[in-house]
């Protein structure tokens, strides 16, 4: 079992769609090496922002390749592992290994918000299905299962590959919970945009994050610079951010950030039912917003 470096900016990546409704594999490709290019460590597939709900399992697996093919080993893949059922979570565990991902990042299930016994019992099935580096994500704001820092501790003393784990409560006093009931055993990520800083304060070590998707450079100097503890620098690029990265916390995340990848010229607003695109009022708003912070973008 080979660790996986858990540490900096992690673009949990948008799933790009033709006119056709299928993967674009072409875009797919260019956008993982763009992010790469821009200083993020690594790529997260088939998040809930990557629309891994939607995807069939050979879409998966096929996501996984493609990125796995473009990046040409220049950082780590990692690849979501979330579903309905855990049978579906343990073979894409699988697959994901076989593909060659570095590591994997494993939710709860989808839809049935078990209790404690059964959710423990779902993680510990992908967790022991594979050898690869695990992120635990907790996100009970939209999946509705929360994993407390007990939880957590849990599974990282049962299973010897949970190396990391994503706490997007939005509550930043978990980052502390998980560091007082864990020390230094896990690395600690974000996964909200909105409270990157705070989280690095109390102690983060990196970032699943999803404006990176239309702003890698920003995204990553925002990190770098609160994990260098230059605070009034990294206050003002955050200032300047905010009203885009609340983008990443509310329903219609995945539309706005793919308005927002459009309105930069690096993809496009396709997305995939149930999903649909913005109604007129809410997007004009959004692109309001967006106009109004990228005229005084910063020079990075």
């Amino acid at each position: 079992m080979q660790q996986q470096d858990w540490a900096g900016v992690l673009p949990a990546i948008t799933t790009p769609f033709g006119s056709d409704g299928e993967i674009d594999a072409p875009a797919l490709a260019a956008h993982v090496v763009w992010l790469a290019d821009a200083g993020c460590r690594g790529i997260v597939a088939l998040g809930s922002l990557g629309e891994g709900a939607t995807l069939r399992a050979d879409e998966k697996v096929r996501v996984l390749q493609i990125c796995r093919e473009a990046l040409s080993g220049r950082v780590p893949l990692i690849a979501g592992i979330s579903g309905l059922s855990t049978e579906e979570c343990v073979s894409l565990a699988r697959a994901s290994e076989r593909v060659g991902c570095a590591g994997l990042m494993v939710l709860p299930p989808y839809v049935y918000r078990g209790d404690w016994p059964e959710t423990e019992a779902h993680l510990s099935a992908v967790l022991g299905a594979t050898s690869l580096s695990c992120m635990l994500y907790n996100n009970p704001i939209a999946y509705g299962t929360d994993l407390l820092a007990d939880d957590v501790a849990r599974l990282a003393d049962r299973h010897r590959n949970v190396h990391a784990v994503k706490e997007s409560s939005g509550d930043v006093r978990r980052i502390t919970a998980l560091r007082s009931a864990l020390g230094n055993r896990l690395q600690l990520f974000a996964g909200l945009d909105d409270m990157i800083v705070e989280a690095v304060a109390m102690g983060a070590h990196g970032w699943v994050a999803g404006l990176v998707n239309a702003l890698p450079v920003e995204s990553v100097r925002l990190f770098e610079l609160a994990r260098a503890g230059r605070a009034e620098e990294a206050r003002r690029l955050y200032d300047w951010f905010l009203p885009l990265l609340r983008f990443d916390t509310v329903p219609k995340f995945v539309q706005l950030i793919k308005l927002a990848q459009a309105e930069v010229g690096k993809g496009s607003e396709r997305v995939r039912p149930p999903r649909l695109a913005l109604p007129a009022a809410e997007r004009a708003e959004a692109v309001t917003v967006l106009h109004r912070q990228l005229a005084v973008r910063p020079l990075l």
